[in-house]
């Protein structure tokens, strides 16, 4: 596994006292601290290791929501080192291990949302939608009727395509391939007139055909079902979690209040209460988590806000180009909200 780190720093809030009549397990945060630096895990999603993950490559993404617990814990200059993994069965197996202390985001899925791993909110639905050639004027499912649509065998993309197809009742010729690369070929030479994945690997499809990818477009409104990842942290470690969990939502609210790295320091003087509890100037609200007031500020200075983050990383600035879609702010149409700091 590779590595990459920030400097370091020790924060030095005090410890807080196990619960009475809870049993006290070790305290991933103490863990932290001791060792004055966090270890995260990332998915890299490598192309054809497995057909069992239908992801793209969201390395850039995991590693701020990397960055952004580890200042939150440390300080500004903390230390992160990230372990990378070719899927997301090898990631949570190193998070129940005790290996990396966080996993910055996996599927939240039945499957994995049992058995020793604890998932927060929701930071990226990735979604199972279609890619086509954009002069063929598919605009939507029923458009792909009597066409050949590519997948990956004997994957869950495979049986989702083929039960959304049957419940909307559009016949489609299916095209299963065992190898993502002559799925891809199949696209190009227009022997399939659509391919169906999640849409952050048909986005890193696209970026594989280099001088060609403007002439593919993935389908807005076309979602055959969720797949909604969070951070993942071991169970038994309450205060970890919430740790982890307010520090993306900390992001998240901060785009909802129009913070953004930019106006931070222009924001922190504003005589708003809510916003003071977020950027740490209104004091005692850290103590909850067993941070300093400032936590959610560092982050926020560190990577931006969630939509910063989110356009940088997999959206209109990034290679990716995703649409915000279902990850737009709910107060745009989308899904992602932050919980009251209240």
């Amino acid at each position: 596994m590779a590595g990459s780190t920030l400097a370091a720093q020790k924060a030095t809030v005090p410890e807080p006292a196990p619960k009475p009549g809870r049993k006290h397990t070790e305290s991933t945060l103490k863990k932290v601290r001791e060792a004055g630096g966090l270890v995260c895990g990332v998915d890299i999603e490598e192309p054809e290791w497995t057909l069992a993950d239908a992801h793209g490559n969201r390395k850039a993404f995991d590693e701020d929501i990397c960055k952004a617990v580890a200042v939150a814990v440390l300080g500004a200059d903390a230390r992160a080192t990230i372990k990378y993994f070719r899927d997301e069965t090898s990631s949570l197996a190193a998070l129940k291990s005790g290996s990396i202390d966080v996993l910055a985001t996996a599927s939240k899925n039945f499957r994995f949302d049992n058995g020793g791993v604890l998932f927060g909110t929701p930071v990226f639905y990735d979604y199972q939608g279609v890619m086509v050639d954009r002069d063929e004027g598919i605009h939507s499912l029923k458009d792909l009727e009597g066409k050949k649509i590519c997948g990956l065998v004997g994957t869950e993309i495979e049986y989702q395509l083929g039960a959304y197809m049957a419940r909307e009742g559009i016949k489609y010729i299916p095209a299963p391939f065992s190898e993502e690369g002559e799925m891809e070929a199949a696209l190009v030479t227009g022997t399939c007139q659509a391919v169906t994945a999640d849409v952050s690997q048909l986005a890193a499809e696209r970026m594989a055909f280099k001088q060609l990818a403007p002439k593919y477009v993935i389908v807005p409104d076309v979602v055959i079902t969720k797949d909604p990842l969070a951070p993942a942290v071991r169970t038994g470690d309450p205060q970890w979690a919430a740790i982890v969990d307010w520090t993306l939502h900390g992001l998240i609210q901060a785009e909802e209040m129009g913070i953004t790295r930019a106006n931070l320091q222009e924001m922190k003087k504003r005589d708003d209460m809510l916003v003071q509890r977020l950027l740490g100037t209104h004091k005692g609200w850290g103590t909850f988590l067993g941070l300093d007031d400032d936590w959610a500020c560092r982050a926020i200075e560190a990577v931006g806000n969630y939509g910063e983050i989110f356009e940088r990383d997999l959206g209109s600035h990034s290679p990716m180009k995703l649409d915000r879609g279902l990850n737009n702010l709910s107060s745009h149409g989308g899904l992602i909200y932050s919980n009251p700091i209240r």
